[in-house]
């Protein structure tokens, strides 16, 4: 029988922590080695569950990214792109380049090859005002995000 797809719980409030670590950070922490210890230890049939709250959260944040970004050709807003477990960002991506997205993550970028400025808009130049998009929609989203990963967790 085909379950009916869920919506995510609401949440209200910000954060503005980052909720990413990477490699060399968990190898100058044991605190975070120990918790990849315990993450790999899930098994693959509940990582597999909470996939679909994690595409729906990703797409509701590259949703509001793009309502947030300013619009000049349309460029920008286009090259926000949510990449799926096992899928790999565009070159030249922010923030971070291309990476491949873990079996338990969903990145969502801004750029690619042909659109390689989205740090100079969200951050400004000497020239130019910086016009966040980024960062204000992740901390806007993020309580949200959190609660609707929380939620499938929890059946």
């Amino acid at each position: 029988m085909a379950s009916q797809p869920r919506k995510c719980p609401s949440a209200s409030g910000t954060s503005s922590t980052s909720i990413g670590r990477g490699v060399s950070d968990m190898a100058k922490n044991p605190g975070l080695t120990r918790l990849q210890k315990r993450l790999d230890a899930i098994p693959r049939a509940v990582k597999q569950a909470v996939q679909p709250a994690l595409k729906t959260s990703g797409d509701e944040l590259a949703h509001r990214m793009r309502a947030l970004a300013p619009e000049d050709t349309g460029a920008l807003k286009g090259s926000i792109a949510v990449t799926a477990p096992g899928g790999t960002t565009p070159p030249y991506s922010q923030p971070g380049g291309s990476q491949t997205a873990t079996e338990n993550q969903v990145l969502v970028t801004a750029g690619n090859s042909k659109v390689r400025y989205p740090h100079l808009v969200e951050y400004g130049t000497a020239n130019a005002e910086a016009q966040p998009y980024f960062w204000p929609a992740y901390r806007l989203t993020k309580k949200r995000i959190t609660n609707c990963v929380s939620a499938w967790n929890k059946d």
